[in-house]
């Protein structure tokens, strides 16, 4: 009777249980990985863009013309 237990001492409810078939270690760890990346909280969601960033993408899509100001647009 090698049961695990919590620091209680009581009994834990097995992660899993397979009911029908016979799967190999290999296929349980994929497995109890997958269910467990499940039960993992979200990443949070990436930051919004800010106006500077918006602009600046918008600069690098330019083409540098002739003209006063191009130098601006030149910069990397």
């Amino acid at each position: 009777m090698n049961q695990d237990t919590t620091d209680a001492g009581t009994p834990e409810a097995p992660l899993l249980s397979v009911l029908k078939g016979d799967p190999t270690p290999e296929e349980l760890a994929a497995l109890t990985a997958v269910v467990a990346s499940l039960s993992a909280p979200a990443a949070p969601a990436p930051a919004k863009p800010t106006v500077r960033h918006w602009v600046r993408q918008q600069q690098l899509r330019l083409a540098p013309t002739p003209g006063p100001g191009a130098w601006r647009r030149s910069k990397g």
